[in-house]
């Protein structure tokens, strides 16, 4: 998948689920919750139990949503998350040779920076977009609006900090998307199997970003 694609994609669906699922089972019931909120961006994270089965299943039991992976630490794990057939994929940090051989395979890579210096060196590597996490560290919303006179060009998705609540915000200031993990998932819902209330929240989520 192009760059161009998956920036449209982006743009058109505003928002992504974040799944850390301590069990594949868990974590299916919480893609489908998500997804059957309206949500078709979701990325499951490597340190999900069983990440690559969980990616290849959902791949086939939700064709319409786009399914990625998060928190890839090295290319071993990037290559092993491509064959797993993951569309996009997401790091904590920013990584030369990752971005590279995402680059290699056409797949988006969307490395996670904080600094001004990380989030250029990101995006002059490769990087489709850039994840700026944790925002909330440096003042969430006014730090995404500060860095649009100088970064307009570069698109920024802000994690860490962002809820149904203040996503449109995000947008607001300058994010091309946002993504979203715990404020989606409250734990007592997921340990309760309350996925009627996740897929509410998703269905919230969406509509307040219209």
């Amino acid at each position: 998948m192009s760059d161009q694609v998956w920036l449209s994609q982006l743009r058109k669906h505003r928002a992504i689920a974040v799944i850390r699922a301590p069990k594949i089972e868990i974590g299916e019931q919480m893609a489908l919750a998500v997804a059957s909120g309206g949500m078709q961006l979701i990325e499951i994270t490597w340190n999900s139990d069983r990440a690559a089965a969980l990616i290849s299943q959902l791949r086939s039991e939700l064709p319409t949503c786009m399914i990625g992976t998060g928190t890839l630490f090295n290319v071993q794990q990037l290559q092993l998350a491509i064959a797993a057939g993951a569309q996009f994929l997401f790091t904590p940090h920013v990584d030369r040779e990752m971005i590279q051989a995402a680059v290699a395979k056409n797949v988006p890579i969307i490395p996670g920076a904080l600094t001004p210096t990380e989030i250029i060196t990101a995006y002059t590597q490769g990087a489709s977009c850039v994840k700026v996490f944790p925002v909330q560290a440096l003042g969430g919303t006014s730090y995404i609006k500060s860095l649009q006179g100088p970064m307009g060009h570069i698109p920024l998705i802000p994690t860490g900090g962002v809820t149904p609540e203040n996503a449109k915000e995000f947008l607001q200031a300058g994010a091309i998307a946002v993504g979203l993990s715990g404020q989606l998932f409250p734990q007592k819902s997921v340990i309760e199997g309350n996925w009627e209330a996740i897929a509410q929240t998703a269905r919230n989520l969406i509509r307040n970003l219209d």
